[in-house]
């Protein structure tokens, strides 16, 4: 069995085919045979992203019943103030579902790699993390516009006990044997 940590860049797409949109996939940057993403990440965020051939951990993964915790730091504009951290935290209303409760707290600016496409923010910004054990198409970003803060970066920096640590945007390696094992507890 093989098991891939990659750093997703911005503005790539989580798949190995680009199907005509002229945007670079996992191929440009991981060649090995009979691996697929574990989950993805929309084109314009970064960070983790877990690529394995053991069928059985991408369900678990990516089976919302399991509630694998995935921590995310996102840059939004705007005042993160008490009241919308807390109704971040309690779960938000979106069209046609309610998000789960998550875990949510104020971030300093964290070290990051520098995006290929700068952020070009129109006011004030600030960096907070979530902890979500579910992951619906773009949640976090409708997540944050529902309490008027709209994400302006996202990046994902663990998935359960695994961190991203100091790999650089298309950088990948093989997970340990003790990360692997955190992630099919």
């Amino acid at each position: 069995m093989r098991y891939i940590l990659f750093h997703k860049p911005f503005g790539m797409l989580s798949q190995f085919t680009d199907e005509g949109t002229g945007h670079p996939t996992l191929k440009q940057f991981i060649d090995v045979p009979d691996v697929y993403a574990a989950g993805r990440l929309d084109r314009d965020s970064e960070g983790l992203l877990l690529l394995t051939d053991d069928g059985g951990l991408i369900k678990r993964l990516t089976d919302l019943r399991h509630h694998i915790e995935k921590t995310y730091w996102v840059m939004v504009e705007g005042s993160p103030t008490p009241s919308k951290l807390s109704q971040l935290e309690r779960g938000i209303q979106l069209k046609d579902y309610r998000t789960l409760p998550a875990k949510i707290r104020l971030l300093p600016d964290p070290n990051l790699p520098p995006r290929s496409k700068p952020v070009t923010p129109h006011g004030p910004t600030a960096w907070i993390e979530i902890k979500l054990r579910e992951g619906k198409k773009r949640q976090i970003r409708h997540m944050t516009a529902a309490v008027g803060l709209p994400t302006l970066r996202l990046v994902r920096v663990a998935i359960d006990g695994v961190k991203i640590g100091a790999l650089q945007p298309g950088e990948w390696r093989d997970l340990t044997p003790n990360e692997i094992r955190l992630l099919k507890k």
